[in-house]
């Protein structure tokens, strides 16, 4: 009798939420027709007015989509056994239905809903397939602003017209993305640079659509209450307003260029800050290919396996040793080249609006969380995984972090390469766990967040070169992170013995990385297979 009354009320609460966001539906059209015919008046005498310029066009456009996939999700399941494979086809139907919505809408109000979108398409291995795969597009599909517009900005922000600065400035720019543009100029001194433009209309729009954004998500969580993705929008709120400012992008850059500047494979363009405000930033021009073209290096004779390897040393130290992270790698922003001058490779980083600052307690327990993953040290594991607030889920976690099932984090993850069917079962389970997957986010450090996009951005890299999960990129890790807790041991330590101790241990710890990772390039050399066979043929011998 209990359970059939249960029953009757979860039916009828479905019922409600049908009914809700059915009507949340219908209100949404008539708000889009509303909007659309109340601007029409103005866009038919104005052709420089745009639809997007109206706030009650965005919002409509907004809660008509989030309606609608709300709609989808709750009606389009109902009748289908939960954990059938007819189950498991329409959620992925789904999902790709919610995911190309979700893009369509990003595209139609560009700006802030771009820079979400591309936020979500590079969580690879965190949400599922269907939704990465469609919003990845959204890097390519950036609005541009006409000439009309770019020229407004640069003489509001430098009180002068284009002609006054540069020789020349090209009209179609060297890319788009969704805060602004770079185009390609030419200083009255000769000097070639790249002119970054902010989109003239992101400014007003972005802290609007953030609002609009909070209030569509807390709605959505209301009927869906495993729905955790409040985080996005957190870190919307906090990273937004720092990418906007190009000033603070300028000071990034130069940071991070003096920060690495041991790396002589690093190249970070110089800032012409006489001529950079908040809106217009002038650097050096450089050019490349991007880092994950390897018909390009290939091309240009750029050791692909040598890339893969600085690029990991490259966000090991930002990680590990410096805590100041680089967190938008995706390939646009990462470039590579042949250097004229030297013949060698050259990564070019570009893009510096975002930035995640790690505290000292987050980064050494994070080094030591990754020394344990390497090592297989699953009590460690744990620990570690709880401290940053990943509670009983640290094994969803640990396979988070590595993008590998939880059986190979337990055999270790430096020990086989990622397999086709591994990688498959890590995509599936991104479906199957997304509540956990959105309730971990939702726990973790903020700082977390950002270095979860970037892993991914850099595996994606790696997919693309084929270079993923190599011996050589754990063993920079290794390195780094033993350095970081070192120092951090040393500058705790009072006694001069205990310091001494401390280095001792640390220099045998990296000695002993150098001897692996000389006996890995011996093994893959032919002189270390000619040895192997030789010392094979010797065991063998009768003699």
């Amino acid at each position: 009798m209990l359970g059939g009354g249960l029953c009757f009320l979860r039916v009828k609460a479905s019922r409600c939420r049908e009914a809700v966001v059915a009507s949340m539906a219908r209100r949404a059209l008539k708000l889009v027709s509303l909007a659309a015919a109340s601007s029409g008046f103005y866009l038919y005498s104005s052709k420089y007015l745009d639809p997007n310029d109206f706030g009650a066009v965005r919002v409509g456009r907004a809660v008509a989509t989030t309606a609608v996939i709300t709609y989808d999700y709750l009606t389009s399941l109902r009748s289908v056994p939960y954990g059938s494979q007819e189950y498991a086809y329409l959620k992925s139907q789904v999902h790709l239905r919610s995911a190309e919505r979700l893009r369509d809408l990003c595209c139609a109000n560009r700006g802030t809903f771009i820079k979400v979108g591309q936020h979500l398409g590079a969580l690879d291995y965190l949400l599922p397939e269907e939704y990465t795969r469609t919003l990845k597009i959204l890097h390519s599909q950036a609005p541009q602003s006409s000439m009309q517009e770019i020229e407004q900005v640069i003489r509001e922000d430098l009180g002068k017209e284009i002609k006054e600065l540069f020789v020349s400035f090209e009209d179609t720019p060297l890319g788009a993305a969704s805060l602004a543009q770079v185009h390609k100029a030419v200083l009255q001194d000769g000097r070639t640079v790249a002119v970054k433009v902010q989109h003239p209309k992101v400014q007003a729009q972005s802290s609007r659509d953030i609002l609009l954004m909070e209030i569509l998500l807390l709605t959505v969580k209301q009927i869906f209450p495993d729905f955790e993705f409040m985080w996005l929008v957190d870190e919307a709120k906090k990273n937004l307003p720092l990418e906007l400012d190009f000033l603070n992008e300028g000071r990034n850059a130069e940071k991070v260029s003096h920060m690495l500047k041991d790396f002589d494979f690093l190249k970070v363009p110089r800032i012409y800050w006489e001529l950079s405000t908040r809106r217009v930033l002038l650097m050096e021009f450089v050019e490349g290919g991007q880092v994950n073209d390897r018909a390009y290096m290939e091309r240009n004779s750029i050791d692909v396996n040598e890339i893969s390897r600085n690029l990991g040393k490259l966000y090991s130290e930002m990680i590990f040793v410096n805590g100041f992270v680089h967190c938008d790698p995706h390939p646009g922003n990462v470039l590579v080249r042949k250097c004229p001058a030297t013949g060698k490779a050259h990564i070019i980083l570009l893009d510096h609006g975002l930035y995640q600052v790690l505290t000292e307690k987050f980064r050494l327990d994070y080094c030591r969380l990754w020394q344990s993953l390497i090592k297989a040290d699953m009590k460690r594991v744990q620990k570690y995984s709880r401290r940053l607030g990943a509670g009983d889920l640290y094994p969803l976690f640990a396979c988070m972090l590595t993008a590998r099932s939880w059986d190979s984090v337990n055999k270790g993850i430096d020990r086989s390469p990622v397999t086709a069917n591994e990688d498959v079962e890590i995509r599936t389970n991104a479906a199957a766990y997304l509540p956990q997957i959105s309730q971990l986010l939702n726990n973790v450090p903020r700082q977390m967040l950002l270095l979860l996009k970037t892993n991914d951005l850099l595996r994606g890299i790696e997919s693309a070169l084929h270079t993923r999960a190599s011996s050589s990129s754990f063993l920079n890790m290794s390195r780094c992170c033993i350095r970081a807790v070192s120092t951090y041991q040393r500058s705790k330590s009072h006694s001069l013995y205990r310091k001494a101790k401390i280095s001792l241990l640390e220099a045998l710890s990296l000695w002993q990385i150098n001897l692996h990772e000389l006996f890995l390039r011996l093994k893959g050399s032919r002189l270390g297979n000619w040895v192997i066979a030789f010392l094979s043929r010797m065991h063998h011998s009768p003699y």
